[in-house]
């Protein structure tokens, strides 16, 4: 077995890019990360496989200021892996198993104390069900709206996101996805948006919805679902043939309205955030 920690993202992008595409759906944490590297725009902390019998048969990516994803990182190689992994490694994300068996060997050979941070569903749309009688329609978003969806980006990220350090200003996300063409859908009732959802542009096969954000004065009124329902629609228009999605699984709301628009379980995922013993 070898394991290795790669310099650039091209070599790593060399070694890993089959197994990730082998199964877009599992990986499509890992796909995102990694594209933001292909583009330049966002800077990598940690780049390894694992190699056996001369075949890669694992991976581990990190953008800086963000967890590790093990997604393509098998329990069986989890040990090996972390033994290259220095300590002050901050969290790490990916399937129940795969994160609790690094997560594990990290803590063994670090002393480092393991917490959960968010409990995650992974769902994979089968077939579109639009919600009936929302009052209102859908829009794409243009650059006149990027006020609008940087506050409700920002409100999103304070209510729901458990990230180590979420951007205080999420303005250049917003800017920056809408540029590489994600779509960002708002739900208008009269004109006035009350809800919107984005989806990543196709990764191959796959594209992501997120994130998903309704004030709270336009609650229960089934905006979220129809945006959402909106949203998938414009990713199978982009060429998406997975559609899929993240619910926090102690959010009972978001578990229920999902599949009566189409979405079924994939996997259950996990963020594990690591301290330092005192």
């Amino acid at each position: 077995m070898r394991v290795t920690v790669h310099e650039t993202v091209a070599a790593f992008d060399t070694a890993a890019a089959p197994l990730y595409a082998a199964d877009p759906v599992r990986h499509t944490i890992g796909l995102t990360v990694l594209d933001g590297l292909r583009e330049g725009g966002h800077s990598a902390a940690l780049l390894l496989t694992v190699a056996h019998r001369g075949a890669v048969v694992g991976a581990l990516l990190q953008e800086s200021g963000w967890p590790a994803v093990v997604s393509a990182l098998p329990p069986r190689f989890a040990a090996a892996a972390a033994e290259r992994v220095e300590a002050g490694l901050s969290a790490v994300n990916g399937p129940v198993a795969e994160a609790e068996a690094f997560a594990a060997a990290y803590s063994a050979g670090t002393g480092a104390a393991t917490e959960v941070a968010m409990r995650m569903r992974l769902f994979r749309l089968v077939t579109l069900i639009p919600p009936t009688c929302v009052p209102g329609a859908a829009r794409v978003a243009t650059d006149a709206d990027v006020d609008l969806l940087v506050d409700w980006t920002a409100a999103f990220t304070v209510e729901a996101v458990q990230a180590l350090d979420p951007p205080k200003d999420p303005r250049p996300v917003v800017v920056e996805s809408m540029r590489r063409g994600a779509g960002y859908l708002l739900w208008e009732v009269d004109g006035v948006p009350v809800a919107f959802a984005g989806a990543r542009r196709p990764m191959g096969p796959m594209s992501r919805v997120g994130p998903v954000y309704t004030p709270p004065e336009s609650r229960g009124r089934g905006y979220g679902t129809a945006v959402t329902a909106a949203a998938t629609a414009w990713a199978c228009a982009a060429g998406a043939r997975d559609v899929v999605l993240f619910t926090d699984l102690t959010n009972p709301v978001s578990n229920a309205i999902y599949p009566r628009i189409g979405y079924r379980p994939v996997l259950d995922a996990l963020e594990l955030r690591f301290t330092p013993h005192a």
